[in-house]
């Protein structure tokens, strides 16, 4: 394929991938709202559409038609840049999905470190958002989103460690084959506990929503944006869920392993189960403090993962 041919096929990717982030993202607000107002005994929205599914749409429309406003001391450059930082990493995120055997863009031999690698940049975006904003609620709020990352990224990495033991490969193409009899989860357990824990908190979901917590810091990192800007961050932190849950589903609950469906079926099937499992936590769970937030990346999750590889690599050392 020519050099052109390539760019053509980069773009038109990119285009697909951003549609769904859109649909997706208004998809999955809709969801939310039912699935909470089911846990609280109520109604939800209803009006707007059948069930309430044009809601979303009327809120996006909302958001688009917003005027966008620069903060008085603002560093503009960088406060424009941040909303760009946040969303676009996530975009190349859906290059290593395993949909199906053949349905992956790229089989990556790093796979799902190449993703970990990706939202690592969305961080550094909520951080120059919070320094550019000249708030000082919105620069606390980058300061424990940044410190929350690097301490959930460790036991979200360690985690998955006792699969590439088990594995011998980061492949996620064979991660998936090598499931086809007994899912990851069954045998990895605990591991699969401290991702989805770890997961949460990188996506700054409940309990772990210290960085945006509306009764201390109003809105936190992204208090002064209005409008698009505000509308990426949104679509940032719901495309964060689908690509941890993505991942999740291919390396412990077996991809697109699953009786008389296709394989994309029961990938998107296991995907959105545990997006649901997340807004289920959502609305159960209090917010953790600060300090809670921290003992229990350092002195809980941590520790476990670090016994986990270390019990896996016993194991696989005696089976041998």
């Amino acid at each position: 394929m020519t050099v052109w041919g390539e760019i053509l096929k980069i773009v038109l990717f990119g285009s697909i991938v951003a549609l769904f982030i859109a649909a997706n993202a208004l998809f999955l607000v809709w969801m939310e709202r039912r699935v909470a107002a089911r846990i609280q005994i109520r109604r939800g929205p209803i009006h707007v559409g059948f069930q309430g599914s044009l809601q979303t749409v009327a809120d996006a429309i909302k958001l688009i038609s917003k005027e966008l406003t620069w903060p008085k001391n603002a560093d503009k450059f960088c406060y424009w840049l941040a909303p760009v930082l946040v969303f676009s990493p996530l975009l190349c995120a859906f290059l290593i999905f395993p949909f199906s055997k053949n349905f992956i863009l790229r089989d990556l031999n790093v796979g799902f470190l190449f993703a970990f690698a990706l939202t690592n940049i969305s961080f550094i975006g909520i951080f120059i958002a919070g320094w550019s904003s000249n708030n000082k609620y919105a620069l606390l709020g980058s300061m424990r989103a940044v410190a929350q990352n690097i301490s959930y990224e460790i036991p979200l990495i360690l985690s998955t460690m006792g699969i590439v033991l088990i594995a011998q490969t980061m492949k996620m193409t064979e991660l998936v084959s090598l499931q086809s009899h007994l899912w990851f989860v069954v045998s990895q357990p605990l591991a699969f506990l401290i991702f989805f824990c770890a997961s949460l908190a990188e996506a700054n979901r409940a309990p772990f929503d210290i960085p945006e917590a509306e009764s201390e810091l109003v809105a936190g990192f992204h208090t002064e944006y209005s409008g698009m800007r505000f509308a990426l961050f949104f679509l940032g932190e719901y495309t964060a869920i689908f690509v941890s849950s993505a991942i999740a589903a291919t390396i412990f609950l077996g991809g697109w392993q699953g009786p008389f469906l296709p394989g994309p079926v029961w990938f998107v099937l296991k995907i959105y189960a545990l997006v649901f499992v997340i807004m289920w936590v959502r609305w159960t769970f209090p917010r953790l403090r600060s300090d809670q937030l921290m003992n229990f990346a350092w002195k809980v999750l941590i520790p476990f993962a670090m016994i986990n590889i270390f019990v896996t690599a016993v194991v696989l050392y005696l089976g041998k």
